[in-house]
């Protein structure tokens, strides 16, 4: 199942050409995916996806092992914000393959595709810095987002 995670883009994110710039984009998945996957440190999950702890002292983190990002429209700035959706392509022994795509919020700009993108995140200690493998639990609360994996590169020939 895709879930989808609204953001508001910022005038900074602009560059010179006057659309959000590829650099910021990387940020915008970032957001994404710590909004859809970490609960507020010191709070509660305000989503069912939201099963790692944010807090400073959490036992639990993440790295990216790997980034892919494929655009497929200039993203203007938009006053109704992104709809990135969200979904897990795959679970691994310690990784997780998440998978986005990036419309506009609202308007004509929804059914507008901007982006395709996917990370590979690693699940590791905090204390020992290695990687971790995931909990029974966490799989369990992870499979209702597992969907199709998108197939991105580009296409030569």
């Amino acid at each position: 199942m895709r879930d989808q995670v609204i953001l508001q883009l910022r005038w900074a994110d602009l560059d010179a050409y006057g659309h959000v710039n590829n650099a910021v984009m990387l940020r915008l998945l970032e957001e994404a995916r710590i909004r859809w996957m970490w609960k507020p440190a010191g709070g509660t999950a305000s989503r069912d996806s939201q099963i790692f702890d944010a807090s400073p002292t959490s036992d639990t983190i993440m790295v990216i092992a790997h980034q892919e990002i494929e655009y497929r429209a200039v993203l203007p700035y938009l006053d109704e914000g992104i709809n990135i959706n969200v979904w897990i392509g795959a679970i691994g022994g310690s990784s997780l393959d998440l998978y986005y795509e990036i419309y506009g919020a609202a308007g004509a700009e929804a059914e507008t595709l901007y982006v395709r993108a996917s990370s590979t995140v690693v699940v590791m200690d905090a204390a020992a810095q290695k990687p971790r493998r995931l909990s029974t639990d966490e799989r369990a609360a992870m499979q209702p987002y597992l969907g199709e994996p998108l197939q991105l590169g580009r296409k030569r020939g």
